[in-house]
């Protein structure tokens, strides 16, 4: 067995982990950051589309190049990028377990510990659920911007929030034909600059239909849906057969909270942030002292929000390693909160504001519960 010692190790290289990293080695921490993938970057390197927002927050430019930028600053910054290394397990006195390249196995010993792993697709089943041509929008989203495969030819997408929206216009540019976008609530759940693009390129939006099958000898021939009524329930007699050679699922993503469950840190479950996640402080640290959290592992929300926040735990974590005076490291998280806030207005930042301020208070329950136990076991 190997063995790897440094002061911060960052599992995931996506945008919360790159930032982090980014912020910690220019303090002048030791950094190592883990990845299962090949390529580092997450979600940015197939996000062609251009960001939202101010400036400040990358508007009007695409996702990969944010990506490739950031993989530029890791490199600068000196900290270490392991890739093909799968982080199997989180154990006492942060203790890392580690496999790479499926041959070389690693035991880390770090410092403080930054959690930044993403999250994950949500499935649904339904009869004809596991036929070949049923996918993740997420995975269609690799197959067409980062393989440059086709993953079909006539496609329906189910779920209108920002992935499903974005994605089949993006299979649209791809030269793909996208039959229909289902959704099973009454309006949209993304933004309506994205249902506008598919819209006028004559795709319809099915509000309150729902998938009743899918069907196919071997593969996908087509699906079958049905509109809900008011109580969610499917009306007799209002299918429609669709032929389609793919189904993509766009409904919802779950943190991959499973490195933080094993190392003990509690947990509050909040729906509009993805279910289970793990309580934090305004540092980003969890229950667990020296165990920090980034990006979609704390709550589903915008890749401009997991960066701020990877930029937020990085500099916390450089601090409490000493490495920033209290008063720099007060004026860096200062301008990261600033930003966080500002991305957290207006319709859909709202309601993700409500339900961080709702993690934090679960935070300071907890917090306040221990302290009248004598502290933290």
């Amino acid at each position: 067995m190997r063995k790897i010692e440094t002061d911060i190790a960052i599992i995931g290289a996506g945008s919360a982990g790159l930032c982090a990293a980014i912020q910690a080695a220019a303090a002048g921490a030791g950094v190592v950051v883990f990845d299962e993938n090949q390529l580092p970057g997450g979600q940015l390197f197939k996000q062609i589309h251009k960001f939202f927002g101010s400036r400040e927050h990358q508007a009007g430019v695409r996702g990969f190049e944010i990506g490739q930028q950031l993989l530029e600053d890791v490199k600068k910054s000196g900290a270490k990028v392991m890739l093909d290394s799968v982080v199997y397990g989180l154990f006492a006195e942060n203790s890392l377990g580690v496999i790479a390249e499926d041959k070389y196995h690693y035991e880390v010993k770090a410092k403080k510990i930054i959690l930044a792993a993403g999250a994950k697709e949500n499935y649904m089943a339904f009869p004809g659920s596991t036929l070949p041509g049923v996918m993740g929008a997420g995975a269609a989203q690799t197959m067409i911007n980062v393989n440059r495969v086709l993953p079909g030819k006539r496609i329906v997408m189910l779920g209108s929030g920002n992935v499903g929206l974005i994605v089949s216009y993006q299979l649209l540019q791809a030269g793909a034909q996208v039959a229909a976008v289902v959704e099973a609530a009454p309006t949209i759940g993304g933004y309506g600059v994205h249902a506008g693009k598919i819209r006028r390129a004559g795709v319809p939006i099915l509000t309150s239909h729902t998938i009743k099958e899918v069907y196919g000898k071997e593969e996908v021939e087509g699906v079958v849906l049905a509109q809900l009524d008011e109580k969610w329930q499917m009306i007799p007699g209002t299918e429609q057969d669709i032929q389609a050679d793919t189904l993509c699922l766009a409904v919802g993503l779950n943190p991959m909270t499973e490195l933080a469950w094993m190392a003990g840190c509690q947990f509050t479950h909040i729906p509009a942030l993805g279910g289970h996640v793990p309580l934090h402080d305004h540092n980003m640290e969890t229950t667990k002292p020296g165990i920090y959290v980034a990006g979609d592992i704390t709550g589903v929300e915008e890749a401009s929000s997991a960066m701020e926040e990877g930029k937020l735990a990085g500099i916390a974590a450089a601090a409490a390693l000493g490495c920033l005076s209290q008063e720099e490291a007060a004026a860096k998280k200062q301008e990261v909160l600033r930003r966080l806030d500002m991305l957290r207005t207006g319709l859909f930042g709202e309601k993700r504001k409500a339900a961080k301020e709702q993690q934090m208070a679960d935070m300071a329950g907890w917090q306040a519960l221990t302290a009248e136990k004598g502290g933290v076991k």
